[in-house]
């Protein structure tokens, strides 16, 4: 496999977690189950540069895969 597939294959399913933990209250969920609702107001500072991240990722793959590398 190559690194435009694989960085492709790790942005796309990091994004689409990383949204779905993000956009949804999945998070929420799961931390008011287990106790840790306290951590709820700092979700924000780490998600949303780690969706970028992903999406990075995604977008450097897309270039790489498309030049053939």
């Amino acid at each position: 496999m190559t690194s435009g597939r694989r960085l492709i294959r790790v942005g796309a399913v990091g994004s689409l977690v990383t949204a779905l933990c993000c956009f949804t209250p999945v998070l929420v969920w799961l931390f008011g189950w287990l106790g840790l609702s306290a951590i709820l107001g700092y979700l924000d500072y780490v998600l949303l540069p780690l969706l970028l991240a992903f999406l990075l990722l995604l977008v450097i793959g897309v270039v790489r895969y498309g030049r053939g590398q």
